[in-house]
């Protein structure tokens, strides 16, 4: 049995869950999540929280156990609270803006990269610091991976774009080779 998917789930009194046969829907202040369940989970609820079990003890079950309470934990903050993820732009000439949903990424390609950011995910620029915020956690990391991938941080300046919390592991490059 996961410690994480034995955890109770609490439900403010703010959010209506419903469970649908194999569908579990959260609806909140900032928005609703749907999510299907795996046939070998069970979520049940029982006052003001939810409670998952594996329906055996196979090994996919008690792995699926552990992964279904925590996207729940996941989606009941989300829809409550919201979630937030930051990065920055390190690079000379590199540099970021928003137009409408699209933002606009020079990154030291011979052409400005024009990304469009997903229904559900809000961008923000300012300077060097790109802020995405959402309900959906799974969605919102998607979209910053995606992001960071356009130029990934290299190791000898650190240019490229990195996660705000991030760190880089630098190397000394051909002068600190000797």
């Amino acid at each position: 049995m996961s410690r994480i998917g034995k955890r109770p789930i609490s439900i403010p009194a703010e959010v209506d869950v419903a469970i649908d046969g194999d569908r579990v829907r959260i609806k909140g202040p900032k928005g609703s999540l749907e999510r299907s369940i795996h046939p070998k989970i069970s979520i049940r609820r029982e006052g003001d929280v939810l409670l998952v079990t594996a329906k055996d003890e196979s090994r996919e079950a008690r792995s699926l156990h552990g992964l279904f309470g925590a996207l729940l934990t996941n989606m009941v903050t989300g829809v409550t609270k919201g979630f937030q993820k930051g990065l920055e732009i390190v690079g000379v000439g590199y540099r970021a803006e928003m137009n409408g949903r699209t933002a606009v990424l020079s990154l030291g390609y011979s052409h400005p990269i024009h990304f469009d950011l997903p229904e559900g995910i809000e961008g923000a620029i300012e300077k060097n610091k790109i802020v995405l915020s959402g309900i959906d956690k799974e969605l919102l990391g998607v979209t910053a991976a995606k992001i960071r991938g356009l130029r990934a941080p290299e190791p000898y300046k650190g240019k490229g774009i990195k996660y705000a919390d991030e760190i880089i592991r630098r190397k000394a490059g051909k002068a600190g080779s000797k």
